[in-house]
């Protein structure tokens, strides 16, 4: 695609450029942001404005125009979201809308382009701000370099032949005499304070700023004839200083220099392991045999239930019979859930999870363009799977939202780069509320392209979900305070039984937490496999002996056993109620079994905290699934979704049921 090149002049705008011409895409215009004249430095949260005398020469060098604003807006929106929940509004007078006028006025000379390079690498701030911006105007952010390891990073610019000085210094060990100094020269300074202080090797912890003299893709090179030194501030901790670029020119250079970098391996380490360890099989498309068609639980009525602030929604369908469009249905099935919602005094912006059952990913694209005109800013999280529905309903959600009373973070990166799927669609990576988290299903696209691998490979998508799975977790765990995680359900949503078999034993082995494996119809993009996990943070608020709440980590405690019928796994986290329970069944069931199995000790905190309920269910005449949910869950009924499907297995059996059960 043709993109524009978003210029600070340092070392990571300008290598993040080698990397979108590595990806093919088409460099034809630069935009930059900056003080008003006269002024050197803003104390900007969004942008460096040191080096902006220097900013035309690296738009000349690069051999495109340069587009330039000043900035006038102010850091006003600071926290970890930008703009409403409920649409895709700026903040007036914030310094992001300087970005928002100056990228429009770039896109109304160049209409045809379509990304934008971001040299972002940690910090969420600047990405969050960036991706607003670039959604409102219909433009893809690329960003290579996003979560990249720091000390790999400095190495392969070095590599590459990136001649980048350092042009502010504001950390601890860094003095004036490293201004001017260039990467080669200061990474061996740069990693030994990363051993002793836990300095940003790539100077995300803003230790010091660069500007870039010399990239394979300029097409001179700049060089410093008259520089100054400016002490912005000096103490005994860091020094602040700059240099100011009095006079500088363009040179030819000797001969073109070539770009010496790899990309990153597509799967880390770990994962290349599991990609070995499942065998390539032949594909078979999941359906559900036609004469079970009349056995598809036709369960009557959207219910909920709130506990602790926690309020689930499930079987939200249109009440119709009668057969309408799916934008109609769409509509209504929102219509349903904000009605539910607010009878909990919440709102659509509350939700933190929502699952999607389609009767054909066909009507994907149609249900998404509905979809998303309900949010804005970090979205719910989502799996969007397609299920033989119970005619006339096209479309079924299913939702768990929580109240404004627990701090929500949302993982919601848009940008495209090598270390998982952007969600350019509706849907956050992740949502973290009250300590629980919930990740949207992940199908093994390449993050580089968002495709999936050509020819289809099962073990690589297999291994690609699990590796974003994680990603995600790691990432925001990395924003929110570095918590440890424990996985409390790990769901594998498969389109075919025989891929089934292939994966359930290595991926089984994965996570010690509830794993359910089911056979599905279709998932989106056409992917074989899709992995979606909850898990818990670990963190839990604990009374110490002096009478003040503490936070401690707590593992998760993982359980497994049978009783008669049943089988079950569950996962909980001591001191608090939250937690996940499987039970699996097969044939039919007794009165006596049930009794049997509410009896058991291990998980008797399943049927007073349950929040949610869904049942995964093979249709047949042998099993009445609604019984059993109504047996199980006498004094009182969490609101539950039906699904069937072609497949219900355990890590290592195959059954005719599953109900998976949320505890909050």
């Amino acid at each position: 695609m043709k993109y524009i090149a978003l210029l600070s002049g340092g070392k990571d705008s300008c290598y993040n450029l080698l990397h979108c011409q590595k990806n093919g895409h088409e460099l034809v215009a630069s935009a930059s942001l900056g003080p008003e004249a006269g002024k050197e430095e803003l104390d900007s949260y969004m942008y460096q404005t040191v080096g902006q005398d220097a900013i035309e020469l690296v738009a000349r060098a690069l051999d495109v125009p340069l587009y330039r604003r000043v900035i006038s807006g102010e850091a006003i929106e600071q926290g970890s979201e930008y703009g409403a929940r409920t649409a895709n509004s700026g903040v007036s007078g914030d310094e992001t809308e300087d970005l928002y006028a100056l990228l429009s006025t770039v896109k109304s000379y160049h209409p045809d382009v379509q990304g934008v390079s971001v040299g972002a690498i940690l910090s969420n701030y600047q990405r969050v701000r960036v991706e607003h911006v670039c959604r409102r105007l219909n433009l893809t952010p690329l960003c290579y370099l996003w979560q990249r390891d720091q000390g790999q990073l400095m190495s392969e610019m070095i590599a590459a032949g990136m001649k980048s000085i350092l042009i502010k210094v504001a950390g601890i060990g860094l003095t004036v005499s490293h201004l001017g100094h260039t990467l080669a020269q200061m990474e061996p300074t740069l990693i030994k304070l990363h051993n002793l202080y836990g300095a940003h090797i790539c100077g995300e912890g803003g230790e010091y700023e660069t500007l870039t003299l010399d990239c394979p893709l300029f097409k001179q090179k700049i060089v410093l004839h008259e520089v100054e030194t400016v002490i912005h501030s000096d103490n005994d901790f860091a020094t602040v200083a700059f240099l100011r670029v009095k006079k500088a020119a363009l040179q030819d250079k000797e001969a073109p220099s070539g770009a010496d970098f790899d990309v990153p391996e597509l799967l880390d380490e770990d994962t290349a392991v599991i990609e070995v360890d499942i065998p390539h099989v032949v594909d078979a498309s999941a359906t559900i045999d036609a004469n079970n068609h009349k056995h598809i639980v036709r369960h009557a009525g959207t219910q909920s239930r709130e506990i602790n602030g926690w309020v689930s929604v499930g079987n939200v369908v249109a009440t119709t019979e009668e057969e309408i469009s799916v934008e109609q249905e769409v509509r209504e099935c929102f219509q349903i859930l904000r009605d539910e919602l607010a009878r909990h005094s919440l709102e659509l912006l509350d939700c933190t999870n929502i699952n999607i059952f389609l009767s054909s990913m066909d009507i994907f694209a149609t249900m998404n363009a509905i979809y998303g005109s309900f949010f804005g800013t970090s979205p719910p999280a989502r799996a969007c799977v397609a299920i033989c529905l119970p005619r006339p309903h096209k479309v079924m959600l299913e939702c768990i939202a929580h109240s404004r009373s627990a701090e929500r973070h949302a993982l919601h990166v848009q940008s495209l780069s090598y270390w998982a799927p952007a969600n350019i669609g509706p849907y956050s990576q992740a949502i973290l509320t009250d300590e629980r988290v919930f990740v949207s299903g992940q199908i093994g696209l390449i993050p580089s392209s968002l495709t999936l691998p050509s020819p289809q490979s099962l073990p690589l998508e297999a291994a690609l979900a699990g590796q974003h799975a994680n990603r995600v977790v790691r990432a925001l765990s990395t924003n929110t305070g570095s918590w440890t995680g424990q996985t409390q359900l790990a769901l594998y949503w498969l389109t075919s039984p025989s891929h089934l078999f292939a994966v359930r034993e290595p991926l089984a082995s994965i996570d010690v937490s509830p794993t359910l494996f089911v056979v599905v119809q279709s998932l989106p993009k056409g992917a074989v496999v899709e992995k979606q996990i909850l898990l818990h943070t670990g963190r839990v608020p604990i009374i110490d002996e002096d009478g003040e709440t503490v936070i401690e980590t707590r593992e998760s405690d993982f359980t497994q056993g049978a009783e008669g019928p049943f089988a079950f796994e569950t996962s909980t986290i001591a001191d608090v109620s939250a937690g996940c329970t499987l039970i699996f069944g097969r044939d039919a069931v007794s009165d006596e079994d049930i009794s049997r199995l509410r009896a058991r000790g291990a998980i008797a905190h399943t049927w007073t905290g349950a929040l949610s309920v869904r049942i995964f269910y093979v249709p047949s005449e042998k099993t009445n699934v609604q019984t059993i949910y109504q047996s199980l869950f006498e004094a009182f009924r969490p609101p539950v979704s039906f699904v069937p499907c072609a497949v219900v297995s355990s890590r290592d059996s195959e059954w005719d049921y599953a109900l998976c059960i949320i505890m909050v």
